[in-house]
């Protein structure tokens, strides 16, 4: 059964391509994907990479965690499963007087 890992501490500049071969010295990657901020197109500095295995798992984390790659100290460990946060508001939710206007002296 695959095994999906986060990777921190990514450098800005890492592709895909790179992160699938750097976990592929640790076995069979199934998938490896940078998160991409949505409004600048930029990485994230963080991703995850499904292993094949848990035993590869096992072993790129062993051998990946806190080390460094491309000048940064890597982070990586079993990724958790994604937790459900509340929606997001549109307004300022801190109540009281909002009000503008001019003061008469």
């Amino acid at each position: 059964m695959a095994t999906k890992l986060y990777v921190g501490g990514l450098p800005y500049s890492t592709q895909e391509d790179a992160l699938k071969e750097l976990f592929a010295q640790a076995g069979n990657v199934v998938s490896a994907v940078i998160i991409m901020d949505k409004m600048s197109g930029r990485s994230k500095g963080f991703g995850f990479v499904e292993m094949s295995s848990q035993d590869e798992a096992a072993k790129a984390i062993s051998m990946f965690n806190e080390q460094e790659f491309e000048g940064r100290k890597l982070t990586v460990n079993e990724a958790r499963p994604m937790e459900a946060r509340p929606p997001r508001t549109g307004g300022n939710d801190r109540g009281g007087y909002s009000g503008g206007g001019r003061r008469e002296y």
